[in-house]
């Protein structure tokens, strides 16, 4: 989904600022233009707390640009991944060895984590190895 976002523009002392007018209350910031994606992409996911379904869709950026509280800065359109917003748990029924679940019940306990935590961080995990 992309979506719509004002950047005031920062300088060697201040870090670019970023609003969401379709998020009230959602903001960022970044020192560099290549990182400004990353970090809308995060504060996204802070502001949502893993409910994708209240995410309003964008305002036309025809009617932001003619919006006068968004002057002195620009525009960008960045792509958000609502995957990573949405943190619905889903309930599963699978089948494992009682060896491997004793194995991974150890694993959690250690860690200080649950079994269902401890199973969904594996691929997670795996995910960002690639």
């Amino acid at each position: 989904m992309c979506i719509p976002v004002f950047v005031h523009v920062g300088d060697k002392k201040h870090a670019h600022g970023v609003v969401f007018p379709d998020f009230p209350g959602c903001f960022s910031a970044a020192y560099h233009w290549e990182d400004l994606p990353a970090m809308v992409q995060e504060a996204v996911e802070a502001h949502f707390g893993g409910e994708p379904e209240s995410i309003p869709k964008p305002t036309a950026m025809g009617k932001l640009v003619k919006n006068p509280d968004y002057v002195g800065g620009v525009w960008m359109l960045v792509n958000i991944d609502l995957s990573k917003v949405n943190t619905k748990s889903i309930r599963l029924n699978v089948s494992l060895p009682e060896y491997l679940v004793h194995k991974i019940d150890d694993a959690a306990t250690a860690k200080h984590m649950t079994r269902s935590v401890f199973l969904a961080s594996a691929p997670i995990n795996a995910f960002e190895q690639r």
